[in-house]
């Protein structure tokens, strides 16, 4: 059977990542799946070898991938796995690719409350529910009833939130296992108040963070008591750079690349800045964005 008999999907070799990125660096990948949807996607890994490399990328913005590219397979959910439906009232189920401020702007449109925070996550559902991303008070697993995920071999599995260990900016799932869609338990809402307190959020994300740059969002989590933008800041790091990469003048939990960055150049200053934070402070931060692929 040949590949094109197999699934649906594109699959593309040694494609540069750096435009699926929002830091807009990175290296390349060996090989590059975009699926038509879930069961597409499960008949592509289906037909994979069982030691095949995985990575998942959705919106890029929370992932630092190495100037050597990615080895394996990349399997990218955004714009891809993009199901949104509603199965119940006050539940809303929606697929690993969907953007966070599109889950948002959606649920509040049905006079459904309670992601309007999401719209200030820049990432995808995906993402969103494997790190518990959060923010303005609100966290992703706050609302979460079930979620499906997919293994390797393409077996999809509707599981139950018992199911998983949660904390802050973490989730700890089963090996081989990825999140491929969320179920969200909201509450009866006012669309036009939901829709009012996403403007305000995103009007406050846009003064307060360097948007209109390229970064990843937060890099590092906030300790306990503290915010790491502070600690950061009192360090004397805002404005400090390595080659293309900078620390934010508008926030400092946010590096940006200036235009020329390497995904060397950006390590390296998250390096330094968790370096002397700990010199200064005696705070370990810890990175919320995640490293991927070949040094």
């Amino acid at each position: 059977m040949t590949e094109e008999q197999l699934y649906k999907g594109q699959l593309q070799h040694n494609i540069s990542l750096a435009e699926f990125t929002s830091w807009r660096v990175g290296g390349c990948a060996e090989r590059f799946y975009q699926p038509v949807n879930i069961d597409d996607l499960a008949h592509f890994l289906a037909s994979l070898p069982t030691n095949e490399p995985l990575t998942w990328l959705g919106l890029g913005s929370n992932v630092l991938i190495h100037d050597a590219g990615i080895a394996g397979t990349v399997i990218h959910t955004q714009g891809n796995l993009t199901g949104l439906s509603q199965p119940e009232n006050l539940i809303i189920r929606a697929e690993a690719g969907i953007a966070c401020g599109q889950l948002a702007r959606h649920t509040a449109r049905l006079n459904l409350a309670g992601l309007e925070f999401m719209a200030g996550i820049p990432g995808s559902v995906g993402g969103a529910l494997a790190m518990n991303a959060g923010c303005h008070g609100g966290e992703t697993w706050q609302f979460v009833t079930a979620v499906e995920t997919i293994d390797r071999a393409g077996k999809v599995r509707i599981r139950n939130v018992n199911d998983f260990n949660v904390g802050y900016r973490f989730v700890e799932r089963a090996a081989d296992e990825w999140f491929v869609a969320g179920y969200f338990l909201l509450k009866a809402g006012d669309k036009q108040v939901s829709l009012q307190k996403i403007r305000e959020l995103l009007d406050h994300r846009a003064a307060t963070q360097p948007t209109n740059e390229p970064n990843c969002g937060s890099v590092f989590r906030n300790p306990p008591g503290n915010y790491a933008a502070r600690l950061i800041e009192q360090s004397g790091l805002k404005g400090v750079s390595v080659g293309g990469a900078q620390v934010s003048e508008k926030h400092a939990n946010f590096i940006i690349n200036t235009g020329q960055a390497t995904a060397k150049n950006i390590e390296d200053l998250i390096q330094l800045v968790h370096s002397e934070v700990a010199a200064k402070h005696q705070i370990t931060l810890i990175r919320e964005v995640h490293f991927l692929g070949n040094r």
